[in-house]
């Protein structure tokens, strides 16, 4: 049986981090205070993945986003997906040579598939994340684009169907009304996924407190939990849930903190 994981996700806006609630962004701080409040050689053991999306609702510094990651993954042993306005193979392949091992995918998986070929032929389905944001709009989940803004004409359903023909290797389904809100995962949305469905799942969106994550986590639908609340898991807010966690005996992945911590420092 796989390991279901638990993903932090950091919001990137034009050089600072941001906190989101449906959609709407307020700035927290830049580099440093990250670095000062999240300890990430330290956090690493208490998730199994970190995720950057540069959600800049203007012009974009990639450069600058690049280096971000980059700061971030010389702290980082855990895998690090990262994505925002990716259009070009090319602005994928800079970010995988920035320290991502992974790339975030929202436009493209909707408008452009050849570019999402491109990608899995040169790095690997694997190396694929397609992020999908959704919100309820009269009694279906729709789907929209370009920070929210844009709706795609295929209800969530219909572009599951299209997504699971692409060489993707996870997806993460956020949803666009819960996001910041505390409130918990809106779960309804896994109901919208196909019998069968090969893609493993990421669900984002409102989690606030560890009975969210717990909640998540027990869905035989959901591979993987994420949050983006900078606030709720500060201090040792990540590091409680995961030990909650598997002392309530969820299928998380488990390591020797001190023995890793040893490895590390011999790199």
């Amino acid at each position: 049986m796989l390991k279901k994981r638990v993903i932090f996700t950091l919001l990137y806006d034009n050089g600072y981090f941001m906190l989101s609630r449906n959609f709407r962004l307020q700035k927290v701080g830049d580099l440093q205070w990250l670095k000062k409040n999240y300890n990430f050689s330290h956090i690493a053991f208490s998730i199994d993945e970190l995720i950057i999306l540069d959600v800049t609702r203007g012009e974009r510094n990639e450069e600058k986003f690049h280096d971000h990651v980059r700061s971030l993954n010389e702290e980082c042993f855990i895998p690090i997906a990262a994505g925002g306005g990716i259009r070009t193979l090319e602005q994928a392949r800079k970010l995988l040579y920035s320290g991502a091992d992974k790339v975030v995918l929202n436009n493209l998986v909707t408008k452009n598939s050849n570019i999402v070929l491109e990608i899995a032929k040169e790095f690997g389905q694997q190396s694929i994340v397609a992020s999908i944001d959704v919100k309820l709009v009269g009694q279906e989940f729709t789907v929209w684009t370009s920070n929210g803004s844009v709706e795609c004409e295929h209800d969530l359903t219909k572009m599951l169907i299209n997504i699971e023909r692409l060489p993707v290797g996870e997806l993460y389904l956020n949803s666009i009304e819960r996001d910041g809100t505390g409130h918990g995962y809106q779960t309804e949305l896994l109901d919208c996924i196909p019998n069968l469905f090969s893609i493993p799942v990421i669900l984002a969106g409102g989690a606030g407190k560890y009975e969210h994550i717990s909640k998540g986590l027990s869905d035989a639908r959901v591979d993987a939990v994420a949050t983006a609340h900078l606030f709720n898991f500060v201090g040792d807010g990540l590091e409680k849930t995961r030990k909650k966690l598997l002392d309530e005996n969820f299928n998380l992945a488990t390591w020797e903190a001190d023995l890793a911590k040893d490895l590390l420092n011999c790199v």
